[in-house]
C-alpha cells in the first residue's frame, strides 16, 4: 500500500508540471489584460496536433516538430489578442464570451481537420518505462517533460522579475495609465504576453501527446484545469502556480488510486472549492506576495 500510494504521488507531481505549463499561459494573459482566455485549452490542443501530423506525415520527432508548432500557436494566440483588443466596452464580460467562440470555433476546426478519433505518440522511446529508486515507474516523456515544465516555470519567473520586459508586463498588470508615464508601451507587452502564453502551451501541448492521448474535446477540460489552478495560486504567483498544479495533480492521482478515475475531475473541483472557501485569496494571495 505504501508503494502504491508513493507512486501515486509520483505520478501527481509529474502531471503538476505539465498542468503548471498551461495554466502560467492563462495567469499571464489574465495578469496583464485583465482577461481569461477561455480559448487557451484550444491551444494547447492545437500544438499537440501539429505535434501529430508532423510525426504522422513528415516523420518528424514530436520534440523536431516545435519549430512548427511554435510558429501556428503563437501567430494563433496573437490573433486571438488582436480580436480581444478590438472590445472597448466591458472588456471583462465580453472577452469572454470572445474567447468562448474562439475556443468553440477552434474545436470544430479541429474535428474537421483530424475528425474525433484519438491519437498519442508513436515514437517507442517516448513510452518506454524508467524505474528510479526501484519502486517509481514512469513514461520517459513524463519524466522529460516534467523537466521542460519546472525549467520554463523557473525561466518565466526568472524573466518577470529580473528583465525589463518582465518588469514591463508586471508594471501593465499593476497600473496601466503609470506604465505609460514610465515609457512602457501597453499594447506590444500585451502582445508580449500572449505570445508567450502560446510557447507555453505549445509545450504543454506537445507534452501531452507524447504522454498521453489527445482528442478534440479535451481543449475546454484543459482551460477549467488551467482556471482552478490560476484561482489555487492566487492571481499573479509563477510559484503558486507551480505548487497549485502539482496539488491537483497529486490529488488527482491519489483519486484514482484510492477511489475511482470516474472521480477524477470531481476532486478537482472539490480541491478548488475547499481552497477557494477558505482561502479566497488562494494559496500564494496578494498579502503573500506583498511579503
Amino acid at each position: 500500500m505504501l508503494e502504491l500510494t508513493l507512486q501515486s504521488l509520483f505520478s501527481g507531481v509529474l502531471s503538476g508540471a505539465y498542468y503548471a505549463l498551461i495554466a502560467l499561459g492563462l495567469a499571464l494573459v489574465f495578469g496583464t489584460m485583465r482577461v481569461i482566455n477561455l480559448a487557451h485549452g484550444e491551444l494547447v490542443l492545437l500544438g499537440a496536433y501539429i505535434s501529430y501530423t508532423a510525426e504522422e506525415k513528415l516523420g518528424l520527432d514530436p520534440l523536431a516538430s516545435l519549430p512548427l508548432a511554435l510558429a501556428v500557436v503563437v501567430g494563433t494566440a496573437i490573433l486571438v489578442y488582436y480580436l480581444v483588443s478590438l472590445i472597448k466596452k466591458d472588456r471583462e464580460l465580453n472577452s469572454l464570451i470572445l474567447t468562448f467562440g474562439i475556443g468553440v470555433i477552434l474545436t470544430n476546426a479541429v474535428l474537421m481537420i483530424w475528425s474525433a478519433d484519438i491519437h498519442s505518440a508513436t515514437t517507442p522511446w517516448y513510452h518506454d518505462a524508467t524505474i528510479l529508486f526501484d519502486t517509481l515507474f514512469a513514461m520517459q516523456a513524463e519524466l522529460v517533460f516534467a523537466g521542460f515544465g519546472i525549467a520554463l516555470v523557473g525561466a518565466v519567473w526568472w524573466w518577470l522579475e529580473k528583465s525589463w520586459y518582465g518588469r514591463a508586463l508586471r508594471a501593465v498588470a499593476s497600473n496601466r495609465d503609470a506604465a505609460k508615464l514610465m515609457g512602457v508601451n501597453p499594447q506590444l507587452t500585451e502582445i508580449l504576453s500572449f505570445a508567450v502564453s502560446g510557447v507555453l502551451a505549445t509545450v504543454a501541448g506537445i507534452a501531452i501527446y507524447t504522454a498521453k492521448v489527445i482528442q478534440p474535446a479535451m481543449g475546454h477540460h484543459l482551460t477549467v484545469k488551467a482556471f482552478i489552478i490560476t484561482v489555487l495560486a492566487g492571481m499573479g504567483s509563477v510559484p503558486g502556480v507551480l505548487l497549485g498544479a502539482v496539488l491537483l495533480g497529486i490529488v488527482e492521482s491519489l483519486t484514482v488510486t484510492m477511489a475511482s478515475s470516474a472521480l477524477q475531475e470531481l476532486a478537482g473541483m472539490v480541491l478548488f472549492l475547499v481552497v477557494l472557501l477558505l482561502m479566497p485569496s488562494g494559496l500564494f494571495g496578494r498579502a503573500k506576495r506583498r511579503g
